[in-house]
């Protein structure tokens, strides 16, 4: 008996979290103010990545570097710099926790006949021109570690974009090895990984 009074005690909290966390986000300014470039179900647009189903240590990172303008290409200066500039740090953990929670969606708009050659990429590399696998990084699964990102089902365009823009110079977190990696994937290469990645679930 004990062990069951234990149990839907504990499913009690679940619950009452989980109702607390939708009436937040229901009456949240923030979760609008995300929402109307990141969709309304935070499944991204071609421009904005998906944030459902991010990892939140990732989003908080993120944020962090947008506050820092430490993320410098052209659409974080021009957006994302003012859009968290009053972000709280509460509301911003609260934020990434809330679009962490939502299921995502796989974009499923790459090119079908690369996929196979970017799952090879993802998984191996391209030893040639010494990057390593992607999943040592990111999970098997493209699942992401801590505030290492989700890349599974994001956006074949948006994907494409920010590696064209690491290999162009611009920056994301301090310390990422990503402008260094991009510099060495050619255009087929990039066509090929970041198609993959959108049908990954």
């Amino acid at each position: 008996m004990k062990r069951i009074g234990l149990k839907i005690a504990i499913l009690a909290i679940f619950a009452s979290a989980a109702s607390t966390v939708s009436a937040w986000a229901g009456e949240s300014a923030a979760v609008r103010n995300c929402t109307w470039c990141h969709g309304a179900g935070a499944q991204g647009y071609t421009v904005a990545p998906r944030l459902a189903g991010q990892r939140p240590q990732y989003i908080m990172s993120q944020i962090r570097s947008f506050r820092e303008h430490a993320r410098n290409n052209p659409f974080s200066r021009q957006y994302m710099w003012s859009a968290v500039a009053a972000l709280d740090p509460y509301t911003a953990r609260d934020l990434a926790s809330y679009f962490a929670s939502i299921p995502p969606k796989a974009a499923n708009d790459g090119d079908s006949t690369l996929a196979s050659r970017g799952r090879t990429i993802y998984l191996e590399g391209i030893p040639e021109a010494n990057i390593v696998s992607c999943y040592a990084c990111h999970g098997p699964n493209a699942e992401g570690v801590r505030d290492i990102p989700r890349l599974g089902g994001l956006s074949y365009s948006y994907l494409k974009g920010r590696l064209e823009q690491w290999g162009q110079g611009y920056h994301s977190t301090p310390g990422s090895p990503m402008p260094m990696v991009a510099t060495h994937l050619g255009p087929e290469e990039i066509e090929a990984l970041t198609s993959y990645l959108s049908f990954v679930r």
